[in-house]
């Protein structure tokens, strides 16, 4: 996007890419993480809808959200007593019979995004992320991360890396569909921005689930779409830099770690834990 981009920017992407698995070795359950729990994970509901959202990232004016409750405000990553979130974060869901639709909005006061090749480290950039165990077992769940470009990193992991992982850096979201709302200029220090905002609509088909090479070993078989009633294994992460203007342009400040922001928290720096990710129960329309 041009640097003298108008204030609001849209637009959509669909990945076509086929669902694929590289090899990785199937592991043991996850261990029980050692770090203090202050409370249980979050829970929510995602409603049916029979109109699905239009996809461009704007919701304000758009019938499919308007009845779905925000999500409580995003924390850090270790939870409530560590320091506040500088900008808020909020999402939603709902659910058809073809995709699991995602909406998630960031205040943000510089929009800035640099990685556009897919499958780049998309944490590198500001981004948001979630995480998806459909049968809750926490093990085989899926990752998929977008900057403010539409950038996507998507991967899926037999086991968490401290249970010995790897990454399938070959699976996709095959088909799955995003919308990007700007409000703001991105990569332009020369204004303060308002965030962005993004739609997301997960294909079921490609949550299908897949066994572990060599083992023939497959997580719990879910219904897809989901019954009414079913919950799974969900959260979410923003990923947040602290930027100074250079020559014009804006970067990292040297030695600054990266914020963590999620829906439930983790109690560590450390998402792939997936027994502290909140539960997400899929409910009948709403009136």
């Amino acid at each position: 996007m041009s640097r003298l981009a108008p204030v609001a920017a849209v637009w959509s992407t669909a990945f076509g890419a086929a669902c694929v698995t590289v090899g990785s070795e199937y592991a043991a359950p996850a261990p029980v993480p050692t770090q203090p729990i202050a409370h249980a994970p979050l829970s929510d509901d995602a409603p049916f809808v029979s109109v699905a959202p239009v996809l461009d990232g704007r919701f304000d004016a758009d019938p499919a959200w308007d009845s779905v409750p925000w999500s409580t405000e995003f924390v850090d990553i270790e939870g409530p007593d560590r320091t506040a979130p500088r900008f808020s974060t909020r999402m939603k869901m709902c659910w058809d019979q073809s995709f699991l639709f995602v909406l998630a909005d960031m205040q943000e006061p510089d929009l800035w995004a640099t990685l556009t090749r897919h499958d780049e480290i998309v944490f590198h950039d500001h981004d948001i992320e979630v995480f998806i165990d459909p049968d809750g077992d926490t093990r085989e769940y899926y990752e998929i991360e977008v900057n403010a470009l539409g950038t996507v990193f998507d991967l899926f992991l037999h086991t968490p890396y401290r249970a010995g992982g790897p990454a399938d850096h070959g699976w996709n979201a095959a088909g799955m569909r995003l919308g990007i709302d700007l409000r703001g200029t991105l990569n332009d220090p020369r204004d303060r921005d308002n965030g962005w905002s993004i739609e997301l609509a997960i294909p079921w088909e490609c949550l299908q689930p897949m066994g572990a090479p060599g083992t023939g070993a497959k997580h719990q078989a879910v219904a897809l779409p989901p019954n009414p009633g079913d919950a799974w294994r969900i959260n979410f992460s923003r990923v947040e830099w602290t930027l100074e203007v250079r020559e014009g342009t804006y970067a990292k400040v040297p030695g600054r770690p990266e914020d963590n922001w999620t829906w439930t928290p983790q109690w560590e720096i450390n998402m792939h834990v997936p027994q502290h990710w909140g539960t997400v129960r899929f409910t009948k329309e709403q009136p």
